[in-house]
């Protein structure tokens, strides 16, 4: 390689030896180290709104991609896709679950329950007419998740399960407007309908809906 200095050097010769030198240095990636290994696929069942479906999945795919991209339930939404919005909630056997932040072959066998599996436009789920009557949403995107956890949490009011803010331990917890807050304290809605979503989960929760 030529010298780079001296009177000979000039801007071309010296930007010409530089790139040489560093393009020497770099390695295609696959030299670098053996290629990446084929997934890891397992045949893995979920029983998702009372039908139950095989799928052979990569064992790193979430349940929140395994529910859009394989069975085309595209209700339950992924909005930050690490656990802190509550788009993606669904109930799993029963209870809520952040979809984004659990691994679909960890529910081999659970019983899946979506947006889609609690009502339908002709037949909706109390929780689902409560929103609607009481404008629990505005662009409606976090809104699946968010009557997916409601649904939840009003069944865990109902078993006594206490939150943060519960008087006791040892008692069921009242259903208050506080209780409510604080378990849907996982659920976040950019349009603000807090107030409204409050109002429709007490009405299921006092059975007027």
């Amino acid at each position: 390689m030529k010298s780079l200095t001296g009177p000979d050097v000039t801007r071309r010769t010296f930007l010409v030896s530089s790139s040489t030198a560093v393009a020497a240095t770099m390695v295609p990636g696959a030299a670098r180290g053996a290629p990446a290994a084929a997934p890891s696929m397992t045949t893995t069942a979920l029983e998702v709104n009372g039908t139950t479906h095989r799928l052979e999945l990569d064992t790193r795919v979430t349940l929140l991609d395994a529910l859009r991209e394989h069975l085309h339930l595209t209700g339950t939404k992924k909005g930050c896709d690490h656990g802190q919005c509550g788009a993606c909630t669904v109930l799993v056997n029963g209870r809520r679950v952040n979809s984004c932040l659990t691994l679909a072959v960890m529910h081999d066998g659970d019983r899946v329950t979506t947006i889609e599996g609690l009502g339908t436009p002709s037949t909706l789920h109390p929780m689902q007419a409560a929103f609607v009557k009481h404008d629990g949403f505005q662009c409606g995107y976090c809104t699946p998740g968010q009557i997916c956890s409601a649904v939840g949490a009003l069944d865990e009011l109902k078993r006594g399960v206490p939150s943060h803010v519960s008087a006791s331990l040892a008692t069921v917890p009242l259903v208050t407007a506080d209780e409510l807050r604080e378990r849907m304290s996982g659920n976040i809605c950019r349009c603000g309908a807090y107030s409204n979503i409050i109002e429709a989960i007490t009405e299921v929760a006092e059975g007027k809906a």
